[in-house]
């Protein structure tokens, strides 16, 4: 199994980046995916979940109205998409998978089987 993260990069407040994870080697829509963050010297934190069929979403409660996740199981992808980006959102950003189905809360990292290599995202002020 492997995920792959791309999208990462610098910008300046009030810009936008658009990541995206491509998954191989899993049957990418038996799998609900979140996108965790993990700052210098801070905790890993849930971004955003979607479920397998794209029809539930979730989002922390410092990203909502800015960031919005989606996926395309016909190309195996993730994404987020990130708008109006803050110099808190500097992090690196990883995808994660887990079979549908889990009761676990949806930013429970422990949870997740698969995970991306990360992509650095950095917000200028």
């Amino acid at each position: 199994v492997q995920l792959v993260e791309s999208g990462g990069g610098s910008v300046q407040s009030g810009g936008s980046l658009r990541l995206s994870c491509t998954a191989s080697g899993l049957t990418f829509d038996d799998y609900e995916m979140t996108w965790f963050r993990q700052a210098p010297g801070k905790e890993r934190e849930g971004v955003s979940f979607i479920s397998w069929a794209g029809n539930n979403v979730y989002y922390a409660d410092s990203v909502k109205g800015r960031f919005t996740i989606s996926r395309d199981n016909a190309k195996n992808t993730l994404y987020l998409q990130m708008n109006s980006l803050r110099p808190e959102d500097t992090a690196m950003y990883y995808c994660a998978a887990r079979r549908w189905g889990s009761k676990s809360w949806w930013h429970d990292a422990k949870t997740f089987d698969h995970w991306g290599q990360g992509t650095q995202v950095t917000v200028s002020s």
